[in-house]
């Protein structure tokens, strides 16, 4: 009999544990999910931050609408699982558990558009209900949604990931096929202390990064159309230069995008200012849509 992967709940004691497992037996233990048989996703990409209310679902929800406009079939995991804001920006209600099964699988909700999405928020009787879990419990439940969710020929999957470097994130870098990383930050002072605490832990487990992208970088005036500083002025080329960093997108403050994705209109959101990001996604990592 060959030996078992190291267990989900593994607290490295094992002393206290009789599986006989990778760990037990000196091996280095496999934390790989994948996915079930007949799923198929081409290339995932986590969108991280490292600090909360930096517009980072916002950001996903832009990237996703993006790549599904420009002809790509598109999925979203929302592993932001105790904060969970992608169904709402994507106009989905759980209306009491709407996520289905075809018996084995969870078949994640679609958009108007068709973006693929599973959340936390829709596997809730109430989206209101908080989800009161331990971290690893938050973990699991991000690797089942890989695990066990139909995915079916996804050409870009986007992990909308909670902020810092907690237990989720580790459990992505660790057991997803990441192709990458986009970090999402705005012009606050002490940006380049938590952009560098995301570009080490990207680095130490060996996750490329794709880019930066400045998110709340300006508001324009409505009355004279000036560009004005809310959060101080940018140091995005700074940022970028020390951390060796690629500049994706800045995106403007518009209270009027807030309101889309609060709506569940997100995908009505005019996509000029995250272009450059959706271009140069397309150009380095994806194939022409359409194309096998």
């Amino acid at each position: 009999m060959g030996v078992s992967q190291t267990p989900d709940n593994c607290n490295s004691n094992c002393a206290s544990c009789s599986a006989d497992c990778a760990k037990r037996n000196g091996a280095a233990p496999d934390f790989k999910a994948h996915l079930s048989e007949g799923c198929s996703v081409k290339k995932l990409i986590g969108v991280v931050s490292g600090k909360g209310g930096v517009g980072k679902s916002m950001v996903t929800s832009l990237l996703a609408s993006g790549l599904n406009r420009d002809g790509y079939r598109v999925g979203v995991i929302d592993a932001d699982i105790t904060g969970p804001s992608i169904p709402r920006a994507f106009g989905l209600s759980n209306d009491g558990l709407s996520v289905t099964s075809d018996g084995k699988l969870m078949i994640p909700e679609k958009s108007a558009n068709g973006v693929e999405i599973i959340s936390a928020n829709l596997l809730l009787e109430n989206e209101t209900d908080p989800i009161i879990w331990r971290g690893t419990l938050v973990a699991g439940a991000v690797k089942q949604f890989w695990e066990e969710v139909l995915w079916k020929d996804i050409d870009c999957m986007l992990v909308d990931m909670p902020p810092g470097t907690g237990d989720v994130s580790l459990t992505v870098f660790q057991s997803l096929p990441l192709d990458g990383i986009v970090i999402v930050t705005t012009p606050q002072e002490l940006v380049s202390m938590i952009v560098e605490k995301a570009v080490k832990m990207a680095e130490k487990m060996n996750i490329p990064i794709l880019g930066i992208i400045e998110n709340m970088s300006w508001m324009e005036c409505p009355h004279c159309g000036e560009r004005l500083s809310i959060f101080g002025e940018s140091r995005l080329e700074e940022v970028a230069f020390e951390n060796r960093l690629r500049i994706l997108a800045r995106l403007p403050l518009e209270p009027k995008n807030a309101e889309y994705m609060d709506g569940g209109a997100v995908e009505a959101i005019d996509l000029k200012h995250i272009r450059p990001a959706l271009t140069y996604l397309e150009e380095a990592l994806l194939q022409p849509a359409g194309q096998a």
